[in-house]
Parts: C-alpha cells; structure tokens; sequence
C-alpha cells in the first residue's frame, strides 16, 4: 500500500495538458482561465459621480454658497460645457463629470431655487467623484490559471473582453462494473442491487468542470469489461469503479493490463477506499475506484478532483483542507489513514458514529470528512482537526 500523498503524486505524473479553446463570456463561469487576459479600457473610462447632486469647483463648495445651475450630466448623457466659477452641473450617479468641476455636492446638502442651488449648513466634505481607472487601468490583468466565478466574468466584462481562452474540459467516462448491477429505474433481480456510485461520482464531476458520461454497466468477465473499454478510447480519463480488489471476481486490473495498461500503483493506506488503483491506458489516464458506494466517492473528492483540476491547469494539490474543532470526542486511528463522515454543529464537526462504507445516508447528511493521520491519538472536544469540505 502506498500513502494518500504518495498516491497523489503518482496520479500527477500521469496528467497529460488537454489544450485550450475560446468560449464566449456567457459560458466562461466554471471554466478554467488558461492565462492572464489584460483589460482593453480604463475603470471607470472617465471621472464619474459617486452621488447623485451637483458638479462645482471645489474650492467654492461652502456653507451658504450659491451657483447658477447650467446644464445637467446623466449616464450615458455627458455634459459637454466646461463649469466656471459660480456655476454648477446637476449630476446623476455614475455619469461623466464635467470639465472644471472638481467636486460633487449630494442633492441633500443643497437648496434649489429654479435654475439657482443654495448650499446648506450641513455640508458635508467628500468629493464623490470616482477618478477614471480607479477600479482599474488599460493593460491590468486578470491572473490565471484561475477557476472563473460570476465575480471574474463581470470583472471580464467591464475589461471589454468578450471570450477568454480557458481549458478545454475533460472528458470523463464512468465505467460501473458488477454483475450484480443495474442502472436505477430498472428492477433488480434478488441477487442484484442499484448502481448508485457512478451518478454521484457524474454529479462531482460535473461540479468539477469536466464533461463526464456513464458507460453501460459491464459485467464480470474480460469480454465484456473489454467492450467497455473501447467505448473509452476517446476519453481523457476513464474512472471505473469496483472489481479494483482482488477477489475472484474483481477482473479491471487484469482486463487493462490485458490491453497494456501502465500501473502506477495499487492499494492506498486509507479508509475507506483501500483498493484504489491508476494508470494510463492508451491515449487516457484511468482510475480505479473501490465498488463501495462511499468508499468510491471519498476517492472521487480525495483523488479524482485534484486530478480533473490538474487537467485543466490548475496547481496539482490535495483537496482543499480546513482546521476545525471537535465539537465531540474523536476515537484514536489506526495505522491508514481514516476519512470520517461528519457534520458540523455550533460546537465544532461531529463524526457520526456509523462510518461503514456502504451508508450512503450517512454521506448524504455530512457536509465535510474529518481527516485523521495513521496513527493519531485519541481527540477530546475542543481539539482541532483537518477536514476536507464536501
């Protein structure tokens, strides 16, 4: 068995770069930047009101002064005068402010009287006026390779960047193997039961950016997992998940070695999720998961998300890890290390005390996994802990 770092590492070495392609802004949410993209504008392009009231000179701006009013700016809708002394320019939030006025007065601070304003005692002492390339200027730049949020994409947007180069997506397949499976809405046999792991690990990875697909479930022989794998051949990762271990029926190894797969490891020091194996098989990486249902999605979060973020390159790194409190008491480990399902509370995360790999509805009710090294002692209340949020 190798470690969860190691096993990381190794599944690294066998990300291959998937190239680039140009995606309008409307569909760049969730994609991965590829590089820096510079802005083609300054923001704001021109010095704008931060209020709305009336553009003067600053240095006339007083308690009890008086302007005659010559004109109006509104967005989109400049004032094209130059504003001399004694004068003012009725101004609306974000609009140009005109040339000569250096200072915006809030309509609350003033007096109108026809075409004339009065200034008030209460005058207050900001300018309220955003300077043009206060937000930013011609050139500046958006760093990548970055995971693009609604934020970036508005941010984009006021760049006048209208498509972005981002990663191309990865394209997954999700190979179920089983006799004992059928796909849910059929009816299962009496020996049979629900192929549940594959739809939540297309769930993931779909969250993930990846364009991933469900393979028919194949059966327990070499023939048929070899069909399978031909339906793969075009894919940029290939995920199978159970017949990893090594009873009489677990049959993936020996079918991709058959077709010359390179394995780069088996078996990892962790529960749940020991008989995990990858390697490259022709043009695509492949990762083989354990059949049980938690176990296989643990390793979705633990080690086929780092491995689709690379892809579309981002940093390789573990999944993202947090320190939290005990809000209960904490078991000591043994010698792998343990992923404990868990809830986070007003006292701190809570391990639920069923952690057998086959409870999904414990997996469905906890929102982050408590990870505890090989060999960590026992924990009371109050004590930090690592946790991976899910």
């Amino acid at each position: 068995m190798v470690p969860v770092a190691e096993a990381l590492s190794r599944l690294f070495a066998l990300v291959r770069p998937l190239g680039t392609e140009m995606v309008p802004l409307t569909e760049a949410a969730g994609r991965v930047l590829a590089g820096p993209v510079a802005a083609r504008r300054d923001q704001p392009p021109f010095a704008a009101s931060a209020m709305d009231g009336y553009a003067v000179r600053r240095d006339e701006a007083r308690p009890g002064a008086r302007f005659d009013v010559i004109g109006e700016s509104a967005a989109g809708h400049a004032f094209s005068g130059l504003v001399g002394p004694g004068q003012a320019v009725r101004i609306f939030t974000g609009a140009p402010v005109p040339e000569g006025a250096t200072r915006v007065v809030i309509q609350e601070d003033t007096v109108r009287d026809g075409d004339a304003i009065g200034l008030t005692d209460a005058l207050g002492e900001g300018l309220n006026i955003r300077p043009a390339g206060a937000d930013f200027r011609t050139g500046a730049t958006l760093g990548g390779p970055r995971r693009l949020t609604p934020s970036d994409v508005a941010l984009l947007a006021a760049m006048n960047v209208p498509e972005v180069e981002v990663a191309r997506q990865p394209e997954v397949a999700l190979l179920a193997t089983g006799d004992e499976l059928v796909p849910p809405g059929e009816e299962p046999g009496p020996d049979q039961i629900i192929a549940s792991n594959s739809y939540g690990l297309h769930a993931l990875l779909r969250q993930l950016g990846a364009r991933p697909r469900l393979l028919p479930i194949a059966g327990d022989s070499l023939d048929s997992l070899s069909c399978s794998f031909d339906l793969a051949a075009d894919a940029d990762l290939l995920v199978t998940i159970g017949g990893a271990s090594v009873g009489d029926h677990d049959l993936v190894a020996a079918a991709a070695e058959g077709r010359g797969m390179e394995r780069a490891f088996y078996k990892v020091a962790m529960r749940p999720g020991k008989p995990l194996m990858a390697g490259r098989l022709g043009d695509a990486m492949m990762i083989g998961l354990p059949g049980n249902p938690v176990s296989a999605m643990v390793c979705g979060h633990v080690f086929v998300a780092p491995v689709i973020a690379a892809m579309q390159g981002l940093p390789a790194g573990p999944a993202p890890r947090r320190t939290a409190t005990l809000g209960a008491p904490l078991a000591a480990n043994g010698p792998r290390e343990h992923y404990l399902r868990a809830r986070t509370t007003p006292q701190g995360v809570i391990a639920f005390d069923k952690q057998d790999s086959s409870l999904l509805s414990v997996l469905a009710e906890a929102d982050c996994l408590i990870v505890q090294p090989p060999g960590d002692p026992a924990h009371a209340a109050g004590d930090t802990v690592e946790v991976i949020d899910l």
